[in-house]
This record gives structure tokens, C-alpha cells and sequence, in this order.
């Protein structure tokens, strides 16, 4: 039984969006989809709006550093 349960669960996304509590729910953190750190509030993104919101001023993870690995300096 577990097995199958194993089996037919989504594939985990690439990258992540952590959204905020309120009116709009905005971005308030990126990390990558298998971070353990990432919150319950989140959404998945494709890898080019991780790179627009990182580069737009959203924090990036500091446990799994999704900026490093998307190739974003400072």
C-alpha cells in the first residue's frame, strides 16, 4: 500500500515561492522545490520566475541558497 502511495505522488517541483499572510499573499521567500526548511504557504514556479522574483528583491532561501544555484551574484 505504501508503495503505491510512493508511486503515484507528484513529482516535486524544481523551485518554490513562499507566500506571506494578508491581502494578495505576497512572495516572501525562494527555495528550491526539496528544501526542508520551506514553508506550508507556497505555490510552485517555473525556474524563470524564481530567477525574476530573486533578482526583484525576494529573499532567498538561506538553507538551500536557490540564488547560488540559479547562478545569481550580487
Amino acid at each position: 500500500m505504501r508503495e503505491q502511495g510512493r508511486k503515484n505522488r507528484p513529482q516535486e517541483p524544481d523551485w518554490i515561492v513562499e507566500l506571506g499572510i494578508g491581502n494578495g499573499r505576497p512572495p516572501i521567500e525562494v527555495p528550491a522545490g526539496g528544501c526542508y526548511a520551506a514553508g506550508k504557504r507556497r505555490r510552485p514556479v517555473p525556474r524563470d520566475e524564481a530567477r525574476r522574483l530573486l533578482t526583484s528583491g525576494v529573499r532567498a532561501c538561506t538553507h538551500c541558497k536557490p540564488d547560488a544555484q540559479l547562478r545569481i551574484l550580487d
